[in-house]
Order: structure tokens, then C-alpha cells, then sequence
């Protein structure tokens, strides 16, 4: 019998993002991807390969405004971002990624499905899907009044950091 004391499931979620986190920036470092710091991995996990506004990218990260403003201010001058016009509203930008931001979204990609790979190793695959359709469940239930979206199938769901 497993006496174990679990803890609440809001602990729970944070620490398994925070490590998510961790291995994901620590991958891309390995990479080469040294100008990144972990924060950037919010705009990454939120945005669209065609283009986000800012104002949505704040609401999927849960930030604020300004706090994502700064951070894609930091990665257009690094030349991972671009704005552009929206061509829904002229008065709007799209933040895009650039070539370079879409090598790093793919490789980001690609990190993503080896951490899935070693959650699912760790505690055998029919857990591991079980335990993602269970999350999406929960995501799906909650009531219609919250701001966050499910993504478009662009990849940026896989990144959500």
C-alpha cells in the first residue's frame, strides 16, 4: 500500500510545468540558442506560426500587456520576431516568427515530443495519454467565461511554457 501523501493537484501542475520548463530552456541551450532566456519560452508557447497580436499572446501566456511587450520587444531585436501589419485591421500587428524564430519553434517542436517521450517512458505510454486526455478534459470543461483559448493546431499548444 502506497502511503505517499499527494499533494494538491495545483502544486502538482506547477512543479511538473516548472521542470517542463526547465528541460525545455536547458535543451535550448544545448542547442546553441544562448540569447534566449527561459522567459522567451512564453512567447514561444503562444504564439501562432502566422502570427499573434499582442494582446492575445498576453491572455494565452496569462500576462500582462506590457510583461509580453517586453519580452517580444527582446526577441524582435534579436531577429527570433517581426510585426507586421494585420491584414484583418490595418490599425493592428501580427507578431510573426522570423525565419530564425520558426527554426527555433521547430526544434522547440521536436523537444517537446522527446520530453512526452520520457513523461511516457517514465510511467508507460497508456498512463501518459491518459493522463494528457484527462488535462485537455479539464481545459475543455472549464466554464465559457475564461479568457484563455485552446489554440489553433499551429504547434503552439505543444509549447505552452
Amino acid at each position: 500500500m502506497n502511503t505517499r501523501r499527494r499533494l494538491p493537484i495545483g502544486q502538482l501542475l506547477g512543479r511538473t510545468l516548472r521542470s517542463f520548463r526547465e528541460d525545455l530552456y536547458r535543451r535550448a541551450q544545448e542547442a546553441g540558442y544562448r540569447d534566449l532566456r527561459e522567459a522567451h519560452l512564453q512567447v514561444f508557447g503562444a504564439i501562432d506560426w502566422t502570427g499573434t497580436r499582442l494582446t492575445e499572446l498576453a491572455a494565452r501566456a496569462n500576462m500582462t500587456p506590457p510583461s509580453m511587450a517586453e519580452l517580444v520587444d527582446e526577441l524582435q531585436q534579436a531577429g527570433y520576431l517581426e510585426r507586421r501589419p494585420d491584414p484583418s485591421d490595418g490599425r493592428a500587428k501580427l507578431i510573426r516568427p522570423t525565419r530564425k524564430g520558426r527554426r527555433v519553434l521547430a526544434q522547440a517542436l521536436r523537444a517537446v515530443e522527446e520530453i512526452e517521450r520520457g513523461y511516457a517512458e517514465a510511467v508507460g505510454p497508456e498512463r501518459f495519454d491518459a493522463l494528457a486526455a484527462t488535462l485537455q478534459d479539464l481545459l475543455d470543461a472549464r466554464p465559457r467565461g475564461f479568457k484563455a483559448e485552446r489554440r489553433r493546431s499551429t504547434g503552439s499548444d505543444d509549447l505552452q511554457a
